[in-house]
């Protein structure tokens, strides 16, 4: 009877302990698959379930800290200052991760891979985000997505993946008192306004010698006025058309010459001072966008100031698009997506969040139901144009991933200091379209 008792607390404690076992090992699968939900498809793009509820409470819980690493230079500081004011609204940490700008795709690249990645980061629609889709969350469920303008918001594979951050757009920013916007309509009138402005004492115009602001921007305007922009893109790529054949870049290649033999070298000048001298007169325009407005605020500029459209081929528009979106990184818990969701929910759509978008930030609203009275000079024109259908494309987008960095900033500082002229520089540029693709 004894032997009979024994064997069988014996056998009840077995079973105790298996199911103590079993509960561990339950527990353990659930919190992978919670990874796994952070994780990719089989495609390769962002699971849909990332950061949804899968039935653990644990799983939903927001993550009490987030990361943001964006190329905005300009909005730097007014970030940290947003990122304070989230953390005393709702008690979670946000660090903001500071960057020089040129480099900042390959920072985040390697930061990406080596699952170092931050919780939000920015990302230029188009190639870039095409080229790292396998890092990006689904932003379809968030609350404001479908009060986001039409054709603003990033779509792969039907999802939303990036959240605009404004609308912006770019040209000829001039001094009124200096330009009148209504003669320069075309090469010959540039030219002279390059000419007269040098004989005043005056430089007429600048660039300066960060990637986009040297070349990548100022080569848009002749990708835009192809019938089809990224059509000719893939054929210049697969080496099926030249641009020194193409009109509307041959045009181009005259302008980069007026530009070199009239203005300062843009090797020598970079963003703040090209900002800087245009505040004070000593430059009569640069080209830029309205983000360059916050750079003048430790000026006391005198002057107004426009935006109007480089004349390559009669052009009376200017670039206006989405320059960059918020993504969320896909690698990450599902508890810190949340958070990231958290944050973007917020900044939409909170009175705190909204003020910093608009005023803050100086961004022109993404949203139908957001505006703001407050838009600087420069915002206000980009506005302007949007509203009057005078806009062309931002085709620099579908560019090859870092081409403008690798291959096209070489090509454009040999042009600044060497003698080439505007049809070698073509040729120069068609073959880093051709290499570029074949990477």
């Amino acid at each position: 009877m004894k032997l009979r008792k024994m064997s069988s607390v014996l056998l009840a404690a077995v079973m105790i302990l298996s199911m103590v076992l079993t509960g561990c090992g339950t527990k353990k699968e659930t919190s992978n698959a919670g990874t796994n939900n952070a994780g990719t498809n089989n495609a390769g793009t962002s699971s849909p379930e990332a950061g949804k509820d899968t039935g653990s409470s644990e799983q939903t819980k927001a993550a009490d800290k987030i990361i943001i690493f964006q190329s905005k230079v300009e909005i730097g500081d007014q970030l940290e200052e947003c990122a304070k004011a989230y953390t005393d609204e709702t008690g979670v940490e946000v660090e903001v991760w500071g960057t020089t700008g040129d480099d900042y795709l390959q920072q985040l690249k390697v930061k990406l891979a080596n699952n170092q990645g931050p919780t939000i980061f920015s990302l230029a629609p188009g190639s870039e985000s095409e080229d790292l889709k396998a890092y990006l969350a689904d932003l379809s469920d968030l609350s404001f997505v479908g009060d986001i303008a039409d054709n603003m918001a990033n779509e792969i594979d039907g999802k939303v993946v990036g959240i605009p951050y404004t609308m912006e757009g770019f040209g000829v920013v001039y001094n009124k008192s200096l330009i009148d916007a209504s003669k320069i309509t075309d090469y010959n009138s540039f030219a002279k306004m390059l000419k007269d402005q040098k004989a005043a004492g005056i430089n007429g115009f600048s660039l300066s010698q960060e990637s986009y602001f040297l070349i990548g921007h100022i080569l848009n305007t002749p990708f835009a006025l192809q019938a089809d922009p990224e059509g000719y893109i893939k054929k210049l790529t697969a080496g099926e058309v030249k641009m020194q054949d193409t009109p509307e870049f041959v045009e181009f290649g005259k302008f980069m010459e007026a530009i070199r033999e009239n203005t300062g070298n843009p090797l020598e000048v970079n963003y703040d001072t090209e900002t800087g001298d245009f505040a004070t007169g000593k430059t009569a325009s640069i080209h830029q966008g309205n983000w360059c407005y916050g750079m003048f605020k430790d000026y006391d500029v005198k002057f107004d100031m426009g935006i109007m459209p480089l004349p390559i081929g009669g052009n009376d528009k200017i670039a206006v698009s989405v320059p960059s979106c918020w993504y969320i990184n896909s690698q990450v818990s599902a508890g810190e997506i949340q958070a990231g969701k958290d944050f973007l929910n917020w900044l939409y759509t909170s009175d705190t969040g909204k003020k910093y978008l608009m005023e803050k930030f100086g961004f022109i609203p993404v949203l139908k139901s957001m505006t703001s009275a407050q838009l600087d000079p420069l915002s206000q024109a980009v506005a302007d144009y949007a509203a009057e259908g005078k806009t062309i494309s931002w085709p620099m987008s579908k560019w090859p991933a870092g081409i403008v960095d690798v291959y096209l900033v070489p090509v454009a500082q040999a042009f600044f200091t060497t003698d080439m002229t505007g049809t070698e520089l073509l040729e120069k540029l068609t073959d880093a379209f051709v290499k570029a693709g074949q990477q």
